[in-house]
C-alpha cells in the first residue's frame, strides 16, 4: 500500500458490526489520507476487540462522548438502517463531517430532515454508494460525459445469487458478533420485499443515476415466485434517456450485475462483480469514431477505501465530491418508494409525488 500522507482525516466509526468489520475499519487503516481514530459501540466485548484488532486510538460506549472529542474530524455511520438519519444529524450538529452508509434513510421525510441539517451545518455529508468508486464505472461515466453525445438508453441489472454467501464467507474476514449489540426494534428481514429493495435496490438505482442522471418517474412490476423476488422497472430519466432496471433476488446462477448503455457516438457494456472480490467492473467502451472497443483495467478495486479517500480529499483539500451527496441519497430513497408504489398500483409514479417509506 502507498505510504500515509502527512495530513490525514481522523475518523470515528459508529457501529462495530458486519459492514464496519468487512469494509470500514480496513478502509480507515489503509487509506492514504485518513486514520481510524475511534470506534463507538455499546457492546463492550465487541468494541474492545475491534479497537485492539484494528489499532484505533480510542473506544467509546457513548456516541455523544465520541462526538465531543475535538480530535475526531469525521464520523462513518455504520449502523443498522433505522439509525442512519438520527446518528448523522447528531454528528453534523456536533460539527463533524459524515460518511453515512446506504441507504441514506428509510423515509423521504427523514431524508429531507437530514438534508436541512446538512445545509445548517456547512459540513460534508457523503452517502456510502461505494460503486461510484469502481474504476470501470468511472471510465463509463467519463465516456458518457466527454464523448458519447446523446444517451439513448440504459439497461442495468443487479441479481443476487443463491450462491452468494458461500463466496462471501470465503473472502470476508470472520465477522465477530456480540449478544450485547444494539439492534433495531424490529427485524429488518421480517419483510423481505422491503429488505431486498433497501439493501440491493439502492445500489442499482444509484448506479443508474450515476450513469444516466436524474430519474423522474418509474413504472414497476414485481414477481414473487419460487422463492425469487424480481422487480422489472421502466425508468424515465430527466434527459429523455429510456431506462430499464432488473432487481432480482435470488437468481439460480452466479452473481449477475451489469449495464448496457447506447448513445450517439458509442455504446458501453459493463459486468460488475460482487464487491467483496474487490475487483473493478469489466467495462467495454465501443467508440464509433475509431470502430474499436476499449477496456480500462482498473487494478485498484477496493471501493470502500477509495470512497473514504475521496471523502477525505473533499474535506482536507476542498476537491469536488466524487461520491454521492445528500441529494443523491434522497433521490435514491424517493426512487425506491416510487418503485414500491408503482408495483402496488401497476401505474407509473413520479418521484416528486412520493412520500413515506419503502
Amino acid at each position: 500500500m502507498p505510504e500515509k500522507q502527512p495530513r490525514r482525516l481522523r475518523v470515528g466509526v459508529l457501529g462495530a458490526g458486519q459492514i464496519a468489520q468487512a469494509a470500514h475499519f480496513e478502509s480507515c487503516t489503509k487509506a492514504i489520507n485518513a486514520d481510524l481514530y475511534a470506534i463507538c459501540d455499546v457492546a463492550d466485548d465487541l468494541r474492545e476487540r475491534m479497537v485492539i484488532t484494528h489499532g484505533a486510538e480510542r473506544g467509546y460506549d457513548d456516541y455523544d462522548r465520541m462526538l465531543a472529542n475535538p480530535d475526531v474530524d469525521a464520523v462513518i455511520v455504520a449502523t443498522a438502517d433505522p439509525f442512519h438519519v438520527p446518528a448523522s444529524i447528531r454528528a453534523l450538529e456536533a460539527g463533524k463531517h459524515v460518511l453515512c452508509e446506504k441507504p441514506l434513510g428509510l423515509t423521504v421525510e427523514e431524508c429531507l430532515e437530514l438534508k436541512a441539517a446538512v445545509a445548517r451545518s456547512g459540513k460534508v455529508l457523503q452517502v456510502g454508494h461505494m460503486k461510484r468508486f469502481d474504476a470501470g464505472l468511472q471510465a463509463a461515466k467519463s465516456f458518457i460525459r466527454d464523448e458519447m453525445g446523446e444517451v439513448v438508453a440504459l439497461k442495468a441489472w443487479y441479481c443476487d445469487s443463491t450462491h452468494r454467501y458461500p463466496m462471501t464467507d470465503a473472502v470476508q474476514p470472520l465477522i465477530v458478533t456480540s449478544a450485547n449489540a444494539r439492534r433495531p426494534a424490529t427485524n429488518p428481514k421480517a419483510d423481505l420485499r422491503r429488505y431486498y429493495m433497501l439493501a440491493h435496490g439502492c445500489h442499482l438505482i444509484d448506479t443508474a443515476r450515476y450513469l444516466a442522471g436524474d430519474i423522474v418517474s418509474v413504472q414497476a412490476r414485481l414477481s414473487e415466485r419460487a422463492g425469487i423476488w424480481c422487480w422489472f422497472v421502466d425508468v424515465a430519466f430527466a434527459s429523455g434517456t429510456l431506462g430499464h432496471l432488473d432487481l432480482t433476488v435470488q437468481v439460480r446462477m452466479d452473481w449477475h450485475e451489469g449495464f448496457q448503455i447506447y448513445g450517439q457516438n458509442g455504446s458501453i457494456l459493463g459486468k460488475t462483480y460482487n464487491p467483496w472480490y474487490y475487483k473493478s467492473s469489466d467495462v467495454d467502451i465501443f467508440r464509433e469514431g475509431d470502430g474499436a472497443t476499449h477496456r480500462v483495467l482498473g487494478a485498484d478495486g477496493h471501493f470502500y477505501r477509495r470512497q473514504l479517500e475521496g471523502f477525505a480529499r473533499t474535506i482536507l483539500d476542498g476537491t469536488p465530491m466524487e461520491g454521492a451527496d445528500v441529494d443523491d441519497g434522497l433521490a435514491s430513497v424517493q426512487a425506491m418508494v416510487a418503485i414500491a408504489r408503482s408495483a402496488e398500483s401497476g401505474k407509473p409514479v413520479a418521484l416528486a409525488d412520493v412520500d413515506g417509506g419503502v
